[in-house]
């Protein structure tokens, strides 16, 4: 692990730490409050990801999740993605996705569940009964519930719409903007896939949806059904 810590630390760019840290709102009383940043691309820290998975067990992985240091964190999330992907057995791949839900207490910013949760909770989940995705959209914690919403991106991949149009309706009056772009940005992968069940739900919802959740889920359709969601929302 050491070795791991002391080759993100040579390629750290404090200039970009600053600009990574106002992005992922690390401010007081913002939803990254506190988290530290060393100012490391994605690209630079998947190289040291592939480089050591092989290398780090469970025990090293959870001692980085443990880090207030993002980069740390998001490096340990790589690996375990890749160790998951890896697996050739359905037990390893169990032991994997139970370390993760157990573990998810440093899983606490957008990106961090965006680079893991699809392919560990949605791949594990994908033939399974997905009653976690539903407890997990009830918890206190923002990204308990974000990682209950980009699960599904995965399922939607695959033409399984079901349990996204019913967490984002879940979601709908979420206090959190954040959650309300995500349910966004998934009801609109499933646009992409199929046009008319997003209509559906559009039409049943759109007199209640968050703004941004309707700027984000209508975004890729025709400029015309755009503008007849924007105008019902805006006159209601």
């Amino acid at each position: 692990m050491k070795a791991i810590i002391t080759e993100l630390k040579k390629v750290a760019d404090a200039k970009k730490a600053i600009v990574l840290s106002r992005y992922f709102k690390t401010g007081k009383g913002e939803y990254g409050e506190g988290d530290i940043f060393l100012g490391i691309t994605v690209p630079k820290q998947r190289m040291v990801a592939n480089k050591y998975y092989q290398q780090v067990g469970l025990a090293d992985i959870v001692a980085l999740l443990e880090s207030s240091v993002h980069e740390h964190r998001f490096t340990a999330l790589e690996m375990l993605v890749i160790k998951y992907e890896k697996a050739v057995d359905e037990k390893t791949k169990k032991e994997i996705f139970n370390f993760y839900i157990k573990n998810r207490g440093g899983i606490n910013n957008w990106d961090l569940v965006d680079t893991s949760a699809p392919y560990i909770v949605g791949d594990y989940l994908a033939y399974r009964p997905r009653n976690l995705l539903y407890r997990l959209a009830k918890s206190k914690k923002i990204w308990d519930r974000r990682i209950a919403v980009v699960s599904n991106y995965l399922f939607i991949k695959n033409g399984d719409f079901t349990d996204i149009c019913a967490l984002s309706e879940m979601l709908m009056n979420d206090p959190h903007p954040l959650i309300h772009k995500v349910c966004g940005w998934m009801l609109r992968e499933v646009g992409k896939k199929n046009e008319l069940v997003l209509l559906e739900f559009l039409n049943k919802h759109y007199q209640s949806m968050p703004r941004v959740m309707l700027s984000y889920a209508i975004e890729k359709l025709p400029k015309k059904l755009k503008m007849l969601y924007t105008q019902r929302h805006n006159s209601e």
